[in-house]
């Protein structure tokens, strides 16, 4: 009978210790990953689509071509249409394929918009990109394909389960921040969307590198394949898009490949340097960096563009008479416009 007992009080000891060690090692962890909270807020973008009613009309797959030049919050407030964008730096198309994936697991959108300047990439980047991207999203058989299509040849996959494992040596470094953001992180986008609204005009902008090839690698379009069939299995239109970016530049091969690409599939394509006119698109005024990403006035006038189409091309349908979502919208649009007079503030905008 002391033996039992004995044998009893070892194993809630031993378990005692081992739910110890556990906390602390995932205590260490919330304190140790990026809060990309005050720098390189484009980290924290991914995560936030889970925090969302998942209603949408329109999905946006992309980099930061989507994410800082369309503005879910005039798609609602002047053609009632519900969007979210699932953008991040440097989103490579693998991982749109699987963030797509991903997300038709809450909900499937009518329409889904992605920007094709990601097909230049037909291999993995950056470690700090890939992170950027899978990071966020929540475990599933999608986010697992994320990282293995993603990881550059020094990664490890253990250390994306473990992510103490990666960011261990940031014990050096830790700042206020990561203590104040440790179990949550501040919101940093509006539906996906990154404000900025200061300008800088597009000057100096680089002449065009010539490259050795100019067609996109296979495992590019095999993967275009792969969103392409994924949205056709689902009923989904897709649409491809060409943000009005200066640079990086958009070659005129990589316009004819995509045109037929379109074509031969049957999907829309709209190529926004062509509209910079008819959007009213001015390169002085509308962005923020010199012509490679719009600023907030910019990408309201490329997304009046794109909010017409909808309606007049795919036959969306102004959901501005229902009433949850109109009450949802009410305070997305508060904070929407608040973030605008701050950042006005801020930047000294009038």
């Amino acid at each position: 009978m002391e033996k039992k007992k004995w044998n009893k009080k070892k194993t809630v000891a031993a378990a005692l210790i081992v739910t110890f060690v556990w906390v602390t090692l995932w205590l260490l962890q919330c304190l140790l990953v990026p809060k990309y909270a005050s720098e390189v807020v484009e980290g924290n973008l991914i995560a936030e689509y889970y925090q969302e009613e998942k209603d949408h009309d329109v999905l946006f797959i992309g980099d930061c071509e989507v994410y800082e030049n369309f503005v879910p919050a005039v798609l609602w407030e002047e053609y009632g249409i519900n969007s979210y964008i699932r953008g991040s730096a440097q989103q490579l198309i693998w991982q749109s394929y699987y963030l797509l994936e991903d997300a038709l697991r809450y909900e499937k959108p009518d329409v889904v918009i992605f920007n094709v300047l990601a097909l230049q990439y037909n291999e993995p980047q950056r470690e700090a990109y890939n992170r950027m991207s899978i990071e966020g999203m929540e475990w599933s058989m999608s986010k697992v394909g994320a990282i293995q299509s993603s990881m550059m040849e020094d990664e490890n996959f253990l250390d994306y389960v473990f992510p103490i494992l990666r960011y261990h040596s940031r014990i050096t470094q830790l700042k206020r921040e990561d203590v104040q953001y440790m179990f949550s992180r501040p919101k940093v986008s509006y539906n996906g969307y990154y404000m900025r609204v200061d300008s800088k005009p597009a000057t100096n902008i680089p002449e065009p590198k010539r490259l050795a090839n100019y067609q996109f690698g296979d495992n590019a379009y095999k993967y275009m394949d792969m969103i392409t069939n994924l949205c056709k299995e689902n009923d989904i239109e897709l649409i491809l898009v060409k943000a009005p970016s200066l640079y990086p530049h958009w070659y005129d091969q990589w316009e004819v490949q995509m045109e037929e690409y379109a074509a031969e599939n049957d999907l829309k394509y709209i190529n926004f340097l062509e509209l910079q006119e008819e959007c009213g698109l001015d390169f002085n005024t509308d962005t923020y960096d010199a012509g490679l990403h719009l600023n907030l006035w910019g990408a309201i006038k490329i997304t009046d563009y794109l909010g017409q189409y909808l309606i007049d091309e795919c036959g969306l349908e102004d959901r501005r008479s229902e009433e949850h979502l109109s009450k949802i919208w009410e305070e997305k649009l508060a904070e929407y416009y608040a973030e605008i007079e701050r950042q006005k503030v801020l930047y000294g905008v009038e």
